[in-house]
Protein backbone atom coordinates (compact mmCIF):
# COMPACT_ATOMS: atom_id res chain seq x y z
CA UNK A 1 0.00 0.00 0.00
CA UNK A 2 2.98 2.42 0.72
CA UNK A 3 4.32 1.87 -2.45
CA UNK A 4 1.19 2.75 -4.23
CA UNK A 5 0.96 5.92 -2.36
CA UNK A 6 4.24 6.64 -3.29
CA UNK A 7 3.89 6.43 -7.01
CA UNK A 8 1.12 7.98 -6.66
CA UNK A 9 2.02 11.20 -4.67
CA UNK A 10 3.65 13.42 -7.51
CA UNK A 11 0.51 12.72 -9.53
CA UNK A 12 -1.90 13.81 -7.42
CA UNK A 13 -0.03 16.64 -6.51
CA UNK A 14 -0.09 17.70 -9.61
CA UNK A 15 -4.01 16.71 -10.03
CA UNK A 16 -4.04 19.02 -6.19
CA UNK A 17 -2.53 22.00 -8.35
CA UNK A 18 -4.74 21.62 -11.48
CA UNK A 19 -7.88 21.26 -10.17
CA UNK A 20 -6.95 24.46 -7.68
CA UNK A 21 -6.74 26.56 -10.51
CA UNK A 22 -8.89 25.22 -13.29
CA UNK A 23 -11.74 24.35 -11.30
CA UNK A 24 -12.05 28.55 -10.65
CA UNK A 25 -11.32 29.36 -13.94
CA UNK A 26 -13.85 26.59 -15.43
CA UNK A 27 -16.52 28.94 -13.12
CA UNK A 28 -15.78 31.84 -15.19
CA UNK A 29 -15.79 30.23 -18.87
CA UNK A 30 -19.07 28.41 -17.57
CA UNK A 31 -20.53 32.33 -16.44
CA UNK A 32 -19.44 33.92 -19.50
CA UNK A 33 -21.29 31.39 -21.37
CA UNK A 34 -18.18 30.69 -23.34
CA UNK A 35 -17.46 26.71 -23.17
CA UNK A 36 -15.48 26.09 -25.64
CA UNK A 37 -12.81 28.62 -24.82
CA UNK A 38 -10.98 26.57 -22.72
CA UNK A 39 -11.01 23.68 -25.21
CA UNK A 40 -9.83 25.88 -28.08
CA UNK A 41 -6.82 27.40 -25.91
CA UNK A 42 -5.92 24.11 -24.86
CA UNK A 43 -5.59 23.00 -28.98
CA UNK A 44 -3.72 25.98 -29.78
CA UNK A 45 -1.77 25.12 -26.77
CA UNK A 46 -0.75 21.75 -27.90
CA UNK A 47 -0.14 23.00 -31.64
CA UNK A 48 2.64 25.04 -30.71
CA UNK A 49 4.17 22.64 -28.37
CA UNK A 50 3.97 20.61 -31.81
CA UNK A 51 5.10 23.20 -33.63
CA UNK A 52 7.66 23.24 -31.45
CA UNK A 53 9.51 19.11 -32.45
CA UNK A 54 10.11 20.78 -36.13
CA UNK A 55 12.54 23.37 -34.03
CA UNK A 56 14.45 20.72 -32.31
CA UNK A 57 12.48 21.10 -29.03
CA UNK A 58 11.72 18.43 -26.74
CA UNK A 59 8.80 17.64 -25.06
CA UNK A 60 8.65 19.52 -21.61
CA UNK A 61 11.47 21.41 -22.28
CA UNK A 62 11.57 25.34 -22.21
CA UNK A 63 11.29 25.70 -26.19
CA UNK A 64 8.74 23.82 -26.27
CA UNK A 65 6.97 25.75 -23.14
CA UNK A 66 7.98 28.98 -24.88
CA UNK A 67 6.09 27.84 -28.10
CA UNK A 68 2.86 26.91 -26.64
CA UNK A 69 2.50 29.93 -24.42
CA UNK A 70 3.49 32.25 -27.55
CA UNK A 71 0.49 30.33 -29.15
CA UNK A 72 -1.64 30.82 -26.38
CA UNK A 73 -0.79 34.68 -26.27
CA UNK A 74 -1.74 35.27 -29.50
CA UNK A 75 -5.20 33.07 -28.68
CA UNK A 76 -5.33 35.62 -26.03
CA UNK A 77 -5.09 38.87 -28.15
CA UNK A 78 -7.82 37.37 -30.94
CA UNK A 79 -10.44 36.35 -27.87
CA UNK A 80 -9.90 39.95 -26.29
CA UNK A 81 -10.34 41.49 -29.56
CA UNK A 82 -13.54 40.26 -31.08
CA UNK A 83 -15.47 40.58 -27.57
CA UNK A 84 -18.11 42.93 -28.37
CA UNK A 85 -20.87 44.64 -26.45
CA UNK A 86 -23.54 44.08 -29.13
CA UNK A 87 -21.85 42.20 -31.70
CA UNK A 88 -23.48 40.05 -34.65
CA UNK A 89 -21.38 37.10 -35.04
CA UNK A 90 -21.34 34.99 -31.72
CA UNK A 91 -17.66 35.30 -30.05
CA UNK A 92 -18.81 31.23 -29.67
CA UNK A 93 -18.27 31.16 -33.57
CA UNK A 94 -14.78 33.08 -33.48
CA UNK A 95 -13.57 30.66 -30.72
CA UNK A 96 -15.23 27.26 -32.48
CA UNK A 97 -13.14 28.09 -35.60
CA UNK A 98 -10.42 28.63 -33.30
CA UNK A 99 -10.25 25.37 -32.19
CA UNK A 100 -11.09 23.81 -35.89
CA UNK A 101 -7.58 25.38 -37.15
CA UNK A 102 -5.50 24.86 -34.27
CA UNK A 103 -6.86 21.18 -34.51
CA UNK A 104 -5.96 20.80 -38.61
CA UNK A 105 -2.70 23.16 -38.02
CA UNK A 106 -1.54 20.25 -35.24
CA UNK A 107 -2.78 17.42 -37.43
CA UNK A 108 -1.00 18.77 -40.63
CA UNK A 109 2.51 19.69 -38.44
CA UNK A 110 2.15 15.96 -37.02
CA UNK A 111 2.12 14.37 -40.02
CA UNK A 112 5.61 15.81 -40.79
CA UNK A 113 7.12 14.43 -37.66
CA UNK A 114 8.40 10.85 -36.66
CA UNK A 115 6.04 8.76 -34.49
CA UNK A 116 3.70 11.82 -34.85
CA UNK A 117 1.10 9.67 -33.46
CA UNK A 118 2.49 9.50 -30.20
CA UNK A 119 3.08 13.17 -30.10
CA UNK A 120 -0.22 13.95 -30.81
CA UNK A 121 -1.79 11.13 -28.31
CA UNK A 122 0.44 12.22 -24.94
CA UNK A 123 -1.16 15.87 -26.13
CA UNK A 124 -4.97 14.78 -26.09
CA UNK A 125 -4.37 12.04 -22.99
CA UNK A 126 -1.87 13.40 -21.33
CA UNK A 127 1.20 11.76 -18.96
CA UNK A 128 0.04 12.79 -15.63
CA UNK A 129 0.79 9.97 -13.95
CA UNK A 130 4.88 9.90 -14.92
CA UNK A 131 4.73 13.78 -13.93
CA UNK A 132 7.79 14.67 -11.78
CA UNK A 133 8.34 16.61 -8.48
CA UNK A 134 10.25 19.37 -10.08
CA UNK A 135 7.13 19.77 -12.60
CA UNK A 136 4.87 20.16 -9.86
CA UNK A 137 6.39 22.68 -7.82
CA UNK A 138 7.35 24.80 -11.39
CA UNK A 139 3.09 24.65 -11.79
CA UNK A 140 2.79 25.44 -8.28
CA UNK A 141 4.38 28.47 -8.55
CA UNK A 142 2.74 29.19 -11.94
CA UNK A 143 -0.91 28.87 -11.06
CA UNK A 144 -0.04 30.25 -7.22
CA UNK A 145 1.16 33.55 -8.90
CA UNK A 146 -1.86 33.76 -11.30
CA UNK A 147 -4.39 32.79 -8.36
CA UNK A 148 -3.01 35.52 -6.59
CA UNK A 149 -3.41 38.47 -9.54
CA UNK A 150 -6.67 36.97 -10.25
CA UNK A 151 -7.26 37.12 -6.00
CA UNK A 152 -6.13 41.03 -6.07
CA UNK A 153 -8.34 41.91 -9.37
CA UNK A 154 -10.98 39.53 -8.23
CA UNK A 155 -13.99 41.96 -8.48
CA UNK A 156 -13.73 43.18 -12.30
CA UNK A 157 -12.85 39.77 -13.77
CA UNK A 158 -16.12 38.47 -11.50
CA UNK A 159 -18.39 41.61 -12.83
CA UNK A 160 -17.04 41.11 -16.19
CA UNK A 161 -17.89 37.39 -16.16
CA UNK A 162 -21.52 38.12 -14.28
CA UNK A 163 -22.75 41.04 -15.84
CA UNK A 164 -20.81 42.37 -18.75
CA UNK A 165 -23.29 44.83 -19.38
CA UNK A 166 -22.86 46.03 -15.66
CA UNK A 167 -18.82 46.46 -16.87
CA UNK A 168 -19.32 48.09 -19.81
CA UNK A 169 -21.72 50.86 -18.02
CA UNK A 170 -19.49 51.17 -15.03
CA UNK A 171 -16.61 52.29 -18.01
CA UNK A 172 -14.31 49.31 -17.55
CA UNK A 173 -12.10 48.69 -20.40
CA UNK A 174 -13.63 45.08 -20.88
CA UNK A 175 -11.38 44.22 -23.89
CA UNK A 176 -8.39 44.93 -22.00
CA UNK A 177 -9.53 43.35 -18.74
CA UNK A 178 -10.51 40.28 -20.66
CA UNK A 179 -6.75 39.97 -22.63
CA UNK A 180 -5.43 40.24 -18.96
CA UNK A 181 -7.84 37.32 -18.21
CA UNK A 182 -7.25 35.22 -20.96
CA UNK A 183 -3.70 35.86 -20.99
CA UNK A 184 -3.09 34.40 -17.79
CA UNK A 185 -5.70 31.50 -18.71
CA UNK A 186 -3.70 31.10 -21.46
CA UNK A 187 -0.43 30.33 -18.99
CA UNK A 188 -2.56 27.93 -17.30
CA UNK A 189 -3.45 25.96 -19.76
CA UNK A 190 0.50 26.20 -21.14
CA UNK A 191 1.65 24.49 -18.33
CA UNK A 192 -1.75 22.31 -17.62
CA UNK A 193 -1.81 20.52 -21.19
CA UNK A 194 1.54 20.06 -21.06
CA UNK A 195 1.77 17.75 -17.64
CA UNK A 196 -2.65 16.63 -18.61
CA UNK A 197 -3.36 16.55 -21.73
CA UNK A 198 -6.53 18.51 -24.05
CA UNK A 199 -8.69 16.46 -22.96
CA UNK A 200 -8.51 16.46 -19.17
CA UNK A 201 -7.80 20.23 -19.21
CA UNK A 202 -10.96 20.31 -20.45
CA UNK A 203 -13.23 17.93 -18.18
CA UNK A 204 -11.57 19.59 -15.08
CA UNK A 205 -12.52 23.12 -16.34
CA UNK A 206 -15.87 21.97 -17.09
CA UNK A 207 -17.02 19.27 -15.22
CA UNK A 208 -16.24 20.67 -11.38
CA UNK A 209 -17.90 23.89 -12.73
CA UNK A 210 -21.23 22.98 -13.65
CA UNK A 211 -22.00 21.31 -10.19
CA UNK A 212 -20.77 23.85 -8.61
CA UNK A 213 -22.59 26.79 -10.79
CA UNK A 214 -26.02 24.29 -10.32
CA UNK A 215 -25.21 24.16 -6.45
CA UNK A 216 -24.39 27.83 -5.11
CA UNK A 217 -24.32 31.27 -6.27
CA UNK A 218 -21.55 32.53 -3.82
CA UNK A 219 -18.28 32.17 -5.87
CA UNK A 220 -16.29 31.13 -2.59
CA UNK A 221 -18.73 28.40 -2.19
CA UNK A 222 -18.56 27.73 -6.34
CA UNK A 223 -14.84 27.22 -5.33
CA UNK A 224 -14.72 24.99 -2.76
CA UNK A 225 -17.63 22.75 -4.72
CA UNK A 226 -15.23 22.66 -7.87
CA UNK A 227 -11.96 21.65 -5.80
CA UNK A 228 -13.44 18.89 -4.66
CA UNK A 229 -15.45 17.80 -7.31
CA UNK A 230 -11.94 18.02 -9.10
CA UNK A 231 -10.26 15.88 -6.29
CA UNK A 232 -12.41 13.27 -5.53
CA UNK A 233 -12.13 12.44 -9.46
CA UNK A 234 -8.51 12.94 -9.37
CA UNK A 235 -8.16 10.65 -6.55
CA UNK A 236 -10.78 7.88 -8.38
CA UNK A 237 -9.40 8.08 -11.59
CA UNK A 238 -6.01 8.00 -10.25
CA UNK A 239 -6.25 4.43 -8.18
CA UNK A 240 -8.20 2.83 -11.11
CA UNK A 241 -5.24 3.84 -13.63
CA UNK A 242 -3.02 2.07 -11.38
CA UNK A 243 -4.84 -0.77 -9.97
CA UNK A 244 -6.13 -1.72 -13.75
CA UNK A 245 -3.19 -0.46 -15.72
CA UNK A 246 -5.52 2.28 -17.80
CA UNK A 247 -4.19 5.57 -19.04
CA UNK A 248 -4.47 8.14 -15.96
CA UNK A 249 -5.53 10.88 -18.31
CA UNK A 250 -8.89 9.40 -19.72
CA UNK A 251 -9.09 7.36 -16.44
CA UNK A 252 -9.60 10.70 -14.58
CA UNK A 253 -12.15 11.98 -17.33
CA UNK A 254 -14.13 9.23 -16.88
CA UNK A 255 -13.92 9.98 -13.07
CA UNK A 256 -15.38 13.62 -13.79
CA UNK A 257 -17.73 12.01 -16.06
CA UNK A 258 -19.23 9.75 -13.61
CA UNK A 259 -19.11 12.37 -11.16
CA UNK A 260 -21.33 14.63 -13.34
CA UNK A 261 -23.80 11.84 -13.88
CA UNK A 262 -24.62 10.93 -10.40
CA UNK A 263 -24.68 14.88 -9.65
CA UNK A 264 -27.35 15.01 -12.10
CA UNK A 265 -29.31 11.74 -10.83
CA UNK A 266 -29.03 12.78 -7.27
CA UNK A 267 -29.77 16.87 -7.67
CA UNK A 268 -33.43 16.91 -7.01
CA UNK A 269 -32.30 15.94 -3.20
CA UNK A 270 -29.12 17.72 -3.05
CA UNK A 271 -29.39 21.10 -1.24
CA UNK A 272 -28.54 24.55 -2.72
CA UNK A 273 -27.36 26.96 -1.12
CA UNK A 274 -28.53 30.97 -2.58
CA UNK A 275 -26.71 33.91 -1.82
CA UNK A 276 -25.52 36.93 -3.50
CA UNK A 277 -21.85 36.32 -5.23
CA UNK A 278 -18.97 38.49 -3.97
Amino acid sequence: MLDVLSFLAAPFAACLVLVGILGYFGIHVLRREVIFVDLALAQIVAFGAIASFLFGHEPGSAGSFAFGLGAAVLDAAIFAWTRMRRGRVPQEAVIGITYVVASAATILVADRLPEHAEHVKELMSGAILWVTWGTVLRDLLICAAVGAIHYALRRRFIIISEDPERAFEDGLSVRWWDFLFYLTFGLVITVAVEVAGVLMVFAYLVAPAIIAIATSDRWPRRIAIAWAVGLAASALGLFASYQWDLPSGPAIVCSLGALLLLFTGLRRWLPRVDGSWS
